[in-house]
């Protein structure tokens, strides 16, 4: 196993109070992202999905954070919507609070914590080091959110329609898009392994932290 990008920056604080408050902090900085990007949404009249960035700050921030504090952001983020807070995507058409995760977008939003998981843990063997692995780590979270909210999609579609009408509605309006996002955020964790001056190496999660 490899250090994550947060586990160095831990290590490397000088103060013991600033690490111990580092954890945290950062699952609320990846929550509170997710929540920003939320608000950057584009509704489309033919489909209940909005356009938003969201996925791309789950799989970034998943990266930096590792597999179970990636995830514990994208709970965390689900729990603030589900108690009311205005974290999820504006929108006229979709249900507030806890209702939202049983309308049409569910799917996608409690894909979130399962895809933050996997490129986490891809991450965690260091899949963020380099550009080509840090897209196919990417991709992996992108392939569970999309596969997730498709098939939840698919219980609100009409059922002569069956599957192509959820992946008309859920998954090719949006897929070429996203890879494209994707490109450019599987950039931002190599891009910081090199400003820590450690992208050559693949120090081990134990050794980062003596």
């Amino acid at each position: 196993m490899h250090s994550t990008f947060l586990d160095v920056m831990i290590t490397r604080a000088d103060c013991r109070g600033l690490r111990i408050a580092e954890q945290p902090g950062a699952v609320c900085f990846v929550t509170v992202l997710t929540a920003i990007a939320a608000q950057v949404s584009l509704p489309l009249p033919f489909t209940p999905v909005p356009f938003t960035f969201q996925p791309m700050v789950v799989l970034v921030g998943a990266a930096a954070l590792g597999a179970r504090l990636g995830m514990t952001s994208q709970i965390l983020y689900l729990a603030l919507g589900i108690a009311g807070l205005p974290v999820f995507a504006a929108s006229p058409a979709l249900p507030p609070g806890l209702a939202r995760l049983f309308g049409p977008t569910g799917g996608y939003l409690m894909a979130y914590p399962l895809a933050a998981f996997v490129a986490g843990s891809l991450a965690e063997r260091g899949f963020d080091r380099r550009y080509l692995t840090a897209v196919l780590a990417m991709v992996c979270g992108l392939a569970m959110i999309f596969a997730c909210g498709v098939l939840w999609l698919g219980l609100f579609v009409d059922p002569s329609r069956g599957v192509s009408g959820a992946l008309a509605t859920g998954f090719y309006p949006f897929i070429i898009a996203d890879l494209v996002k994707l490109l450019v955020a599987a950039g931002v964790m190599p891009g910081l392994w090199r400003l820590t001056g450690i992208s050559g190496r693949s120090p081990s999660r134990t050794s980062a932290q003596r």
